[in-house]
């Protein structure tokens, strides 16, 4: 019985001549413009061939891609090692980034409270950040949903440096948080930073090895990696269409005003040094 299948693209086609073999055709000469009928009534072994050699090359880019054969937390690479000098390097390599990590941080600890608006904090950070001399500004990015992508948006802080830009975070650890994770994957999280200042190339390596942790976590729980923890929807977070907006701080609120002194004139009560009150009847 014939079996059908359907006929896929292969990434590197063989020569008619290891068709015909494949197929039992040694002795027939194959012509890639031929199309008698002892062609279409062979059988289609040739496909189920050719269909399982690019499933298994399709199988091996997508693990060399996304890290699937080291799964487990047993596995010889810890993210960390990689991460933590992104993270965290030497004060010499970056000058300017020690001094705007000192001021991103007097800014936070001066407007931070238990109550503290996300927005209004960026935006009040923000300002500290351009009376000292900074070109900081509210960034908002935008995307639309498209190609397994999931449209979102965010918010965050950048900074302008001659050609650096350099990305202000305020809650960037709680944006790598998932469900049931691994012990490795929270020792991760405890690596990252709750307000995160860097080098704008310096953060797409980090999200790319925590995106990578992530998906080896969820895989160990027997979870799917869900659409906002993949690596395209981080990145666009803070790489996606931006909308930059560096607004004037604003003005200080009027002084109250004076206080004003009225006069009343009792009617039909009349006080007494005692504190009593008399009433008068007529």
């Amino acid at each position: 019985m014939a079996v059908f299948v359907r006929s896929k693209r292969v990434t590197d086609p063989l020569d008619d001549r290891v068709k015909a073999r494949i197929v039992g055709r040694d002795s027939v000469p194959v012509s890639s413009d031929s199309g008698t009928d002892a062609e279409e009534e062979s059988p289609c072994l040739s496909d189920l061939v050719f269909g399982f050699l690019e499933d298994h090359a399709e199988a091996q880019a997508f693990e060399m891609e996304s890290g699937c054969e080291n799964d487990d937390d047993s596995s010889p690479f810890d993210p960390r090692e990689v991460i933590a000098p992104l993270l965290y390097p030497s004060a010499n390599v970056d000058r300017y980034r020690t001094l705007l990590i000192s001021h991103v941080s007097k800014a936070v600890i001066s407007f931070s409270c238990p109550r503290s608006n996300k927005a209004a904090l960026r935006r009040n950070v923000a300002a500290v950040l351009r009376d000292l001399g900074h070109n900081a500004a509210v960034c908002r990015t935008k995307w639309d949903g498209s190609g397994g992508l999931t449209a979102g948006s965010y918010e965050f802080i950048d900074v302008l440096r001659s050609d650096k830009r350099y990305i202000v975070d305020l809650d960037f650890s709680g944006e790598f948080e998932i469900a049931r994770p691994t012990d490795l994957y929270n020792l991760l999280l405890q690596t990252l930073p709750r307000v995160f200042v860097g080098r704008s190339e310096d953060l797409k390596k980090i999200v790319k090895l925590i995106c990578d942790a992530a998906k080896r976590s969820l895989k160990r729980r027997g979870l799917h990696l869900p659409p906002w923890r993949k690596n395209r929807f981080m990145q666009n977070k803070w790489f996606g269409p931006c909308r930059r907006t560096a607004a004037p701080s604003p003005p200080l609120p009027p002084p109250p005003p004076t206080a004003v002194t009225v006069k009343c004139r009792s009617v039909g009560f009349d006080a007494v040094s005692d504190g009593r009150l008399f009433v008068r009847t007529r």
